[in-house]
């Protein structure tokens, strides 16, 4: 029987040692999570959409502003103009790999954009180093700052050549180019340090609201097994049978609470003054049988929901039914905050043995990608909840216009 195991599990998790061995190691956990999600390195890798997006862009301005100023000084070389014109499309092709090796692009780039300038003189050092310095500001942006500082000095190194080019201005311009790229490189970085500790504050502010609703769960499911156990003990000797279902009644409400309290451990801790919220009247529980009040104060925005259940949803365990309403509750506000245009939602809740599926989608057509704080945070909140009962979850833009959701969540987890 697992029942004594599990206490004793949780037991020796309360004691004094064993709870310090547990924070710790919880601790290293939760800091190796965040890392992982959120790139604490600094070494973030751009997905292959922003990739191909940067390398267009980039790659584009090298052959408008480069290729222009080859093919011009290129008419009284025109022996060399074919291997200056292969140089530029070689520097072009290597901004494709800016995201990934921007070291390896740079090195490259300025090989060839020295050679570039060499073969024709009458193109500014600068204008030939274009490239390079692009490839300076992704180094500047994804690398440690002693690594691009590193790349910032072999780019100010070929300056004697543009004041012996250009004399005074020439090198100011050169100069000033560079710098300016590897400072852009900054701005950049900076941004996403800033983007990275705005997401991990949602996720510390989400996992912790959690672990408080889960907590309330637990002593809820605790406060009526005292009572079942006041009752049979009145009525042991007199009604014995009556004795035997409070006592069953108990036994249930034990694996409950187990299953809760697994995974109470498994989410952040949580400090909070008790003096701050014990005066407060607390509302009813949210869960799947509310979603009609939800439904309700959404269609008084003027939004038409239509809401379909598949299967019961009695006898949840209420983990999973706090986070299925809880992802139905996110997904409809991130229709009124980010869905523009969108006069329908389609809610779909599928019951099913072993799971719960919930399935939202608007007509709207705004996009909700990471760059809006709100449905950034949303999509977070929805991530930590299905994350907490080991399920799955999709979201995203339909290719005919639209936003869905998706979260498949496990009973037996809980259960």
């Amino acid at each position: 029987m697992r029942c004594p195991a599990d206490f004793a599990q949780i037991t020796n998790a309360g004691s004094v040692r064993g709870g310090a061995r547990a924070d710790r190691v919880v601790g290293v956990d939760r800091s190796r999570q965040l890392d992982d999600a959120f790139g604490g390195d600094g070494w973030d890798v751009a997905s292959p959409r922003a990739a191909r997006a940067l390398w267009w862009g980039s790659g584009g301005v090298v052959l408008a502003v480069l290729g222009t100023s080859v093919l011009v000084a290129g008419a009284e070389h025109l022996r060399r103009l074919p291997l200056a014109v292969v140089l530029v499309v070689t520097q072009t092709c290597a901004l494709r790999w800016q995201a990934r090796a921007p070291v390896a692009v740079l090195a490259v780039n300025a090989a060839t954009g020295l050679a570039v300038w060499a073969l024709l003189p009458a193109v500014s050092l600068t204008g030939a180093l274009l490239a390079a310095q692009i490839g300076l500001c992704a180094v500047s942006a994804t690398r440690p700052r002693r690594d691009s500082a590193w790349a910032l000095a072999a780019m100010c190194l070929p300056a004697p050549l543009a004041f012996g080019a250009g004399g005074g201005p020439g090198l100011t311009v050169y100069v000033l180019a560079v710098v300016l790229a590897w400072t852009a490189g900054q701005w950049r970085r900076a941004q996403r340090a800033r983007n990275r500790a705005e997401l991990r504050r949602a996720v510390v502010e989400e996992r912790a609201r959690i672990a408080r609703e889960v907590h309330d769960v637990v002593a809820h499911t605790l406060s009526v097994m005292v009572i079942q156990a006041g009752a049979a003990d009145d009525v042991f000797t007199q009604r014995p049978e009556q004795a035997r279902q409070a006592l069953r009644a108990i036994e249930t409400g034990a694996r409950s609470a187990l299953g809760e309290l697994r995974l109470l451990l498994r989410a952040f801790r949580w400090e909070e003054d008790d003096d701050a919220v014990g005066g407060q009247q607390r509302e009813p529980e949210p869960s799947l049988a509310r979603l009609d009040e939800l439904a309700d104060s959404v269609r008084a925005t003027g939004i038409t929901v239509n809401l379909h259940r598949e299967g019961t949803t009695d006898g949840l365990p209420a983990a999973v039914d706090l986070a299925a309403y809880r992802i139905v509750q996110e997904a409809l506000t991130n229709t009124l905050r980010h869905a523009a245009g969108a006069d329908e939602v389609s809610v779909r809740v599928t019951a099913r043995g072993d799971c719960v599926q919930v399935r939202v989608v608007d007509n709207g057509s705004a996009s909700r990608g990471g760059s809006s704080v709100g449905a950034g945070r949303g999509l977070v909140g929805m991530k930590e909840r299905v994350r907490l009962v080991g399920g799955s979850l999709h979201a995203g833009a339909l290719p005919g216009g639209g936003f869905e959701v998706v979260a498949r969540l496990p009973v037996e987890r809980v259960s």
